[in-house]
This record gives structure tokens, sequence and C-alpha cells, in this order.
């Protein structure tokens, strides 16, 4: 435990933000502030503004710029009342900014060096009846804000440093990690860091934790926690079983062999051509990809389609034989550096949102990509009837195929005790499969399957050409880490 502490000293001198940092933002959040409130009094319905998320609590890493503010209108206001109310202020108060979107449109932009997001809600009485998911991060912020004191607001700063250096930090539907709420929620429980990562070694999901003993429903996550503001949500619903495992991977190894290193987010370069293919030497396996425009839809849109497509082609590919080895969707945009992740706002995880692009690292081509034990299957399958004994089926079988005329098929003939043919397979290689109209015919995600229609497929070295656009998902791919 000497040996932790050591490390957790050093590592707060590094993340913990410094006295005159926290001035410099408390300044200008209040100036912010009032010029919101300006801003709302020039409306013809009444508002007020509060800033919420990890820089109005002090759970704030160090470095981070990120200032929100949320202005509440009244309950009954129509979405479209409120959203012309909120850009308008969301303009006034940041002329400069660009309109994103969550359940509704925002203004987001920068101020003194500051990204600012500046976003309508509701105020509603109860977390419990919200209009949009946006309304639920002030009830978050006053929650934690009575709760958090110093002490455990720096074992939150603790917690969302390591989270971020394992690559473990975000609810976006891509990285499907911790949300800045549910780290502060998890710390909140468990009375701290060290508590935390003491108890998640041992954790053996499914696991659930209910602050105030109010759930009013059961769920089937790996983790919940149920939300202290309401009943019917789990915090950790998006936290991928990949991710919590990561979480347990990493506390066993802090506490076995503390280490600075654990906090430090990764920054892989990413693989060229030349190191593709070293792999796929190294390997002896045969990688396929195919690949085809990315559909232009926000990030959280685009990754459970990209998901469920790849479970589809997946599928596809086993139940002809090609074995698949490992599998994962990549775009040429889809892999932020863990340092960049680190970056991203504690307000939008905790409110769900979903972003624009704003054109910045917008993906343009996605990948389905396969690493195959086997590539090519003989002719002829075999496909076994029902034995002999069960007449009826047995009969219904043999007679379906005993005046078949294609001189591909074998039989019907005896094998033991059962009837067999052996006929001519569909594809007896992967990219005829993939270039077929079968591969199109898996579940698909909504908006790629017409995408999908235009693909390229790659099979073998081929797939070092992605390299130069897909470098790091490949580094990645062939480079894991726990």
């Amino acid at each position: 435990m000497d040996e932790l502490e050591a490390v957790l000293s050093r590592v707060r001198e590094r993340v913990l933000p410094e006295p005159e940092e926290r001035e410099r933002l408390r300044e200008t959040a209040a100036t912010l502030t009032d010029r919101t409130r300006e801003a709302i009094a020039d409306l013809p319905v009444d508002a007020d503004v509060v800033q919420v998320g990890s820089t109005a609590r002090g759970t704030w890493v160090a470095g981070d710029r990120d200032i929100d503010l949320f202005v509440r209108f009244d309950a009954a206001l129509d979405r479209a009342e409120l959203e012309e109310y909120g850009l308008a202020v969301g303009h006034a108060v940041l002329p400069n900014g660009h309109e994103e979107f969550a359940e509704h449109p925002y203004v987001k932009g920068s101020y003194e060096g500051f990204d600012v997001d500046l976003v309508p809600c509701h105020d509603v009485d109860r977390a419990a009846e919200l209009v949009s998911a946006v309304d639920r991060t002030p009830f978050h912020d006053a929650y934690l804000s009575a709760r958090l004191d110093d002490d455990l607001a720096a074992d939150v700063v603790l917690a969302k440093a390591f989270l971020k250096g394992i690559g473990a930090y975000g609810s976006d539907l891509r990285t499907e990690g911790f949300s800045g709420y549910l780290t502060e929620l998890l710390v909140l429980e468990l009375g701290g860091f060290v508590p935390l990562v003491e108890s998640a070694r041992s954790w053996h999901p499914p696991v659930e934790f209910d602050p105030e003993g109010h759930a009013e429903r059961t769920f089937e996550d790996p983790l919940v926690v149920v939300d202290p503001t309401d009943p019917t949500r789990n915090v950790a619903a998006v936290l991928s079983a990949a991710n919590l495992a990561r979480f347990q991977h990493y506390a066993r190894e802090l506490l076995a062999a503390p280490s600075e290193a654990l906090f430090d987010p990764d920054d892989p370069e990413p693989l060229d051509s030349k190191a593709v293919r070293a792999h796929l030497d190294r390997r002896g396996t045969t990688p396929v990809a195919v690949v085809f425009d990315a559909p232009d839809v926000v990030d959280d849109q685009l990754w459970p389609q990209l998901r469920r497509s790849l479970d589809g082609i997946v599928g596809g590919l086993n139940e002809r034989g090609f074995d698949v080895l490992r599998a994962r969707a990549m775009t040429d945009a889809s892999e932020p550096t863990e340092a960049a992740r680190a970056t991203e706002s504690d307000a939008a995880s905790d409110a769900e949102a979903t972003a624009e692009r704003d054109g910045s690292g917008e993906p343009t081509r996605a990948a389905l990509y396969a690493e195959l034990e086997v590539t090519e299957r003989p002719t002829v399958e075999r496909h076994e009837g029902p034995p002999v004994a069960v007449r009826k089926h047995a009969a219904s079988f043999y007679e379906s195929y005993v005046d078949d005329v294609d001189p591909d098929t074998y039989g019907p003939f005896i094998d033991g005790d059962r009837y067999v043919v052996e006929r001519e397979r569909e594809f007896a290689t992967v990219r005829e499969y993939l270039e077929s109209d079968a591969a199109s015919d898996v579940a698909l995600g909504a908006q790629v399957e017409p995408a999908f229609d235009d693909r390229d497929v790659l099979v073998g070295e081929a797939v070092a050409t992605l390299a130069p656009a897909f470098g790091r998902p490949l580094r990645e791919f062939y480079e894991p880490r726990p």
C-alpha cells in the first residue's frame, strides 16, 4: 500500500488542477453565465442557467477545457420553441459557435481558450419526468455536488485519469466505456478510488449498485448502477462487457504492481503497409476486408450499425465454413487516440448526447475486417439426412434427392445408419461469397445496407493497402492490449 500511495501521490500532482487553473476556469464560467443571463433576459419566456459537468463539481482532470452551461426552460414549453430560444441564447453567448445535436440542437464554441457547450433543456421537477435525455444532467450535478467532498472529488479525478489511461473512458457508442457520471457515482458509492479498484478486482458480473435503494426494474447489463435520480435507468447501460473486463484487469495490475504508466493514455502510431504484411506472414491466416462508404450519420448511430453488420458477415462466413478467428469494424476516422478520448466532455456523456460531425475527423470509408483460418472449401459439401429407421422423415429426404438429375450431386446413399448426399457447395472461396448477393442478405445496419451494395472486397495481402487510412485500427487489431 505504501508503494501504491506513492504512485497515486505523484499522479495527483499531475492530474489535479492547480489553484490558478481552477480560478481561471471559475472566472471564465462566471463571465459566460452572466452573458447567458443577459441573453435570456431578451427572450419572451422565463429561463435560468446552471453550470454542470465535471468543471462545475471540481472533478475534472488538469488540462481539460470544458465548460458546460444548461439553459433550463419551463417544462411546458414545446420542443420547437425550446430549440428556437435555446439556439438564440447559444449564438448570442457564442457568436462564433456552431450547432451540434443531442436530442435537440445546441451551440458549441470556444471562449478564452475553453470549449463551451450551451445546451437548452426542460426544467422538470424530477429526472423521471424528463422530456429529453439532456434534462437529466442538472439532476446529476445537484446529486453529486451535495455529496462529493474535496477528498472524494480528488479521487474522482484519479479514477478518470486511470480510465483514460487504460482506454475505457467515454460513454459514446464507439467507445462503450465509463461516463463521467458513472465514474463519480462509483467513487462515491465505494468511498474512494482505492476502495473502487479493490472492489472491482473481485467483481463477478453481473454486479449491481443501487445508491438510493429505489430500482423500479431489473437490468441485464454486466454492471448496473441504478441512477439515484431515476429509478428506471442504469447509468452503466452503455458500458461494454469488454471495457468492464478491461477495468478489472488493470485494477488488479495497479494493485499488484503500481505504476504511473497506467494513468497515461496510449497514443499508438498507425501501422504502415509493410508492418501489416509482416503480421500476415507471421500469423499464417488470411484477412478479408469489405470496404464501403461510411453512412453519413453521427457516430452514435454509425457504430451500432457497423457492429450489427459485422455480426451478420461473421455469421455468414462461419456458416459457410470459412472459420473466423477474429473480426472488427473500423472506419478511417474511427479510432481517436486514447489521449484524444480523454478530452471528451463529461456533461455530454452524462446526458447521453450525440454530437453531429463538425467536419473534423469525419469518417468517409468503413471496413468490416476479419481474419480467417479457412478461405477455400471443397467443391462439394456433405448434407446428412435422418436415420433410415425414422421412416417418414427418411423417406421424405430420400425422395427429394433420388430424382435429382444434377450431375454434381452424389447420392442419396447410406453412410452408417442415415441417408447422405454430397452436393455442390454454393461458394467455394471466400471472395465468391463476399462478392455475392448472399453476403448482402445477412442482418446489416439499415443505413449500411445501401452503401454495402457498392463494396470492395480485399483478400490476403491486398488488405495492406488499407494502412494509409486505417493504420491505427489495424495496429489495435494486430497488436491488441488487454
